[in-house]
């Protein structure tokens, strides 16, 4: 079986440009499968992008050809490339940063960059602005469909070149493990860079309370006995919980309500927080 085509990028979808990358696979080759992931993510937001890639690839099969697209640097030197990652599945994305969390997570095999020489749609040579379409969707098709090897994609050249956008990491310690807050979900709920894996080398078991802290800086926004459970429905309605989070990361939410607003968080901005076992 040939492998599928799954895709995201920041195109939205009040627009042709989603139907176009769809389209060009299907001229590549008419057998083609192709999936979407999102087509909204946040205009230009690269990490965004790359932390969506991470939670999303281990759960589509070995082989898998993912087409990312946020691409503010369209048409630009920025190397256009095709990722072979260490389970198997292939990104096909500009390389500017969106490999980042693959990188951590699962891990690049080789990278190559795309010869547009060969591994461009020929009829639009003269546009330089909607690589989603003319180089991405594609050099993907024509690797689904057989028509080039990885190889054949273009030259490769070493994973240290890649590009990776800045990350927070956490740090485990004896009494248990730093890190940041870093984005909020519809509902209000902190996702961390603290991972789920990291609790449990903490020693963490379900049922277990933690003192949690959250700081701006050095100014101390939060501090309480916050249990450690499966999901939300454990605790109380409006009370906070730590659950392994979906995105591979731990979460802190609220039961019915939002973590961000009830603590007067901005969802812009980036905290530090503090878990210690109780």
């Amino acid at each position: 079986m040939k492998p599928v085509i799954v895709m995201q990028s920041d195109f939205g979808t009040d627009s042709g440009l989603v139907s176009c990358m769809h389209g060009i696979c299907k001229i590549v080759d008419p057998g083609l499968e192709i999936f979407d992931i999102t087509h909204i993510l946040p205009a230009f937001d690269i990490e965004a992008a790359s932390f969506c890639l991470q939670y999303t690839v281990p759960c589509w099969p070995e082989g898998t050809i993912f087409v990312s697209v946020v691409d503010p640097g369209v048409g630009t030197d920025r190397r256009a490339s095709v990722a072979k990652l260490k389970n198997g599945s292939y990104v096909v994305t500009p390389d500017n940063g969106a490999l980042t969390y693959l990188d951590q997570m699962i891990g690049i095999e080789e990278i190559r960059e795309i010869d547009e020489s060969v591994n461009r749609y020929p009829k639009t040579m003269e546009i330089s602005v909607f690589h989603g379409r003319d180089l991405f969707s594609y050099c993907a098709a024509k690797l689904a469909s057989g028509q080039i090897t990885f190889e054949e994609v273009g030259p490769a050249y070493p994973i240290e070149e890649m590009v990776l956008h800045k990350t927070y990491p956490s740090v485990i310690k004896a009494e248990g493990v730093e890190g940041s807050i870093l984005w909020f979900d519809p509902f209000g709920s902190a996702g961390t860079s603290i991972k789920n894996a990291d609790l449990v080398q903490c020693g963490f078991k379900t049922g277990d309370k933690a003192t949690v802290k959250i700081y701006d800086g050095s100014e101390l926004l939060f501090e309480g006995l916050v249990p450690y459970e499966r999901s939300f429905g454990y605790v109380e309605k409006g009370e906070p919980v730590i659950f392994n989070g979906l995105t591979s990361f731990a979460t802190i939410a609220v039961n019915e309500g939002s973590f961000a607003d009830r603590y007067q968080l901005k969802k812009d901005q980036v905290y530090r927080v503090e878990i210690q076992k109780l």
